[in-house]
């Protein structure tokens, strides 16, 4: 008579360790892993704008809402999977983790596919808009694209794994493989740029080269560890699983993304009909961008975290938890947001003096930080609302507090404004869309969430 061996039993982190603690050995080393990619543009930043010109600068400014798109493509999949997966982990159903994870896969091809043909139809149309009629920034901004694009599927994979390890309790390694790859990245960057001087396109091959190696890096990790779902389940599971609740999930944290895209397109083509120095402001605003998004992945690490722990402790019914970890990751995202208004406010100028020596560059960093900073202290903790949401499986109040500010309040106060008050009115757009967010954000949470009979996705 035989008898069959008992199944090895994996600890979950995230149901049994102390809040506090699992808090802070998640979102530090997530902080880490987004931070080190976020300083890393803004090195990058530096690198061009020194060593290469204001025109140069301008150029990966007007990439900024492609590069926005494809962030937004990565966290389709990547988003919408880990709902699924970090509640499928918490119940303790590996089976079916292993099948939405496949099927992120196949749904990362499809989106590959699609974007190559958004590329090669649209794609030059788009930029010679945005650089108004600029030949030159055109040119630059396409070589720059080009190279990104062609990388994309890289980026995307690399994306589900690493959404993948952080709900398997790996955000440790990850951030360790994230600070290897983000510095030989800067690395290879200075010697692209500076050194072999070519020009933007230098900048574009060491972001897909250091993406290349993280990739490796990370299948490496995961062949190795017997306790995360094995890569042979991209083997024997189906590559179609899952993808209408990974895509209904993940649209609204994708959506978001688009929306900074929206965003940022508004700005440039409003530029372009108010400002009489359009490279100048562009490139202003591109310094803004890469510094605002820096500040920005802190907080967004605290979200992703709370994800997390909230998808899996909702898997598990210990709602008493994710409600705790809650309170704790919005408190921690208020703070970091306080530093970072002071930080827009006064220190404007010594920002702006370390991408260009242009005093006319630096004078509009000041006059375009300022206001855009003013209310930015509830930012994060609407996010980590919002991510909280997400894990539980709510993409309608997800989505209202992700998508409203990007795609409706943002650029039409940005439009109206610049008619009326010109450039420099333009960005009092982003204070007054977060107060009108934070409104409709006091409304969802005095708001119970009430379960149907239906449960949520």
């Amino acid at each position: 008579m035989s008898v069959e061996p008992t199944p090895k039993i994996i600890e979950n982190r995230f149901l049994t360790r102390p809040l506090g603690r699992l808090f802070l050995s998640n979102a530090l080393p997530m902080a880490v892993v987004m931070s080190t990619g976020g300083l890393l543009n803004v090195i990058d930043g530096i690198f061009v704008g020194r060593f290469v010109g204001a025109e140069a600068l301008a150029a990966v400014s007007l990439a900024f809402p492609v590069v926005m798109l494809l962030t937004a493509l990565t966290t389709l999949a990547g988003g919408g999977m880990s709902s699924l997966l970090a509640r499928h982990l918490g119940a303790g159903s590996r089976r079916e983790a292993a099948a939405v994870f496949a099927g992120a896969h196949g749904l990362v091809l499809a989106i590959s596919a699609l974007m190559f043909a958004g590329a090669l139809t649209v794609g030059p149309a788009v930029v010679s808009a945005l650089a108004a009629e600029n030949a030159a920034v055109a040119e630059l901004a396409q070589s720059y694209l080009l190279i990104l694009i062609l990388g994309a599927p890289v980026q995307f994979v690399l994306g589900l794994h690493a959404d993948a390890l952080r709900n398997e309790g790996r955000a440790g390694q990850i951030a360790m493989l994230s600070v290897l790859v983000n510095l030989l990245n800067i690395g290879a960057n200075y010697v692209a740029i500076v050194l072999l001087e070519l020009n933007v396109a230098g900048s574009a091959f060491g972001t897909v080269g250091a993406q290349i190696l993280g990739l490796a890096l990370v299948l490496v990790l995961r062949a190795r560890d017997r306790d995360l779902l094995p890569l042979g389940a991209l083997r024997h599971t189906s590559w179609l699983t899952g993808w209408r609740q990974i895509l209904a999930l993940g649209l609204p944290l994708c959506m978001t993304f688009v929306g900074m895209a929206l965003v940022a397109s508004t700005v440039i083509l409003v530029i372009g009909t108010t400002a009489a120095d359009h490279a100048t402001y562009v490139a202003a605003y591109g310094v803004v961008t890469r510094v605002l998004g820096l500040a920005f992945l802190p907080q967004m690490a605290i979200a992703l975290t709370t994800q997390s722990i909230s998808g899996n402790n909702a898997g598990a019914g210990r709602m008493d938890r994710a409600g705790a970890a809650l309170r704790l990751a919005i408190g921690s995202a208020f703070l970091w947001c306080i530093g970072v208004t002071l930080a827009g406010v006064m220190a404007g100028e010594a920002l702006g003096a370390l991408f260009s020596g242009d005093p006319e560059v630096i004078v509009a960093v000041v006059a375009i930080l300022r206001p855009m900073t003013a209310l930015y202290v509830f930012t994060g903790p609407v996010l980590v609302l919002a991510l909280h949401y997400q894990a539980l499986g709510y993409p309608v109040r997800t989505a209202a507090l992700t998508l409203v500010k990007p795609w409706l309040l943002t650029p039409a106060l940005l439009v109206v404004l610049g008619m009326f008050s010109g450039i420099k009115g333009l960005w009092f757009a982003f204070p007054i869309a977060d107060a009108l967010l934070l409104v409709l954000t006091l409304l969802l949470v005095s708001t119970p969430l009430k379960l149907s009979a239906k449960e949520p996705a």
